[in-house]
C-alpha cells in the first residue's frame, strides 16, 4: 500500500487560489488522482496524472482551465493547484494512488486502491 497525506486545505473566498499537496511514501504506483466529496453528495473525480512521466493528465469538466495537477517525483509529492475557486468547489479533497499501470477509467474510484484522509476546502461566496 501507498500511504498518502494531504495538506493545504482551508477557508478562502471565491476567486482565490489554493494549492493542495499529497505526500507519498515513495512506493511505486502509476497514477495519482484527486477526488472530492461535498456535503450530501457522492465523491467525484477531479483530476489525475500518470506519476512517472507526469505528461498524461485528465480533468473533470467542472475544473478544466482552473485546476492543475502536477507532481514532483524527487519529493514524492503530488499537487493540485486550484485557481478561481467557486463556492461549488467546497468539499473534502482526497488524493488517491492507483497500482494499475492500465485501468479503463481513472475517473472511477475503482481504479484507485490507496487513499489519503482528506483535506477540507471551503470557499465562501
Amino acid at each position: 500500500q501507498v500511504p498518502l497525506v494531504e495538506s493545504g486545505g482551508g477557508l478562502v473566498q471565491a476567486g482565490d487560489s489554493l494549492r493542495l499537496s499529497c505526500a507519498t511514501s515513495g512506493r511505486t504506483f502509476y497514477v495519482m488522482g484527486w477526488f472530492r466529496q461535498a456535503p450530501g453528495k457522492d465523491r467525484e473525480f477531479v483530476a489525475s496524472i500518470r506519476w512517472r512521466n507526469g505528461s498524461s493528465t485528465d480533468y473533470a469538466e467542472s475544473v478544466k482551465g482552473r485546476f492543475t495537477i502536477s507532481r514532483d517525483n524527487a519529493k514524492n509529492v503530488g499537487y493540485l493547484q486550484m485557481n478561481s475557486l467557486k463556492s461549488e468547489d467546497t468539499a473534502v479533497y482526497y488524493c488517491a494512488a492507483s497500482p494499475a499501470y492500465y485501468c479503463s477509467d481513472y475517473g472511477s474510484e475503482g481504479c484507485f486502491r490507496d487513499w489519503g484522509q482528506g483535506t477540507q476546502v471551503t470557499v465562501s461566496s
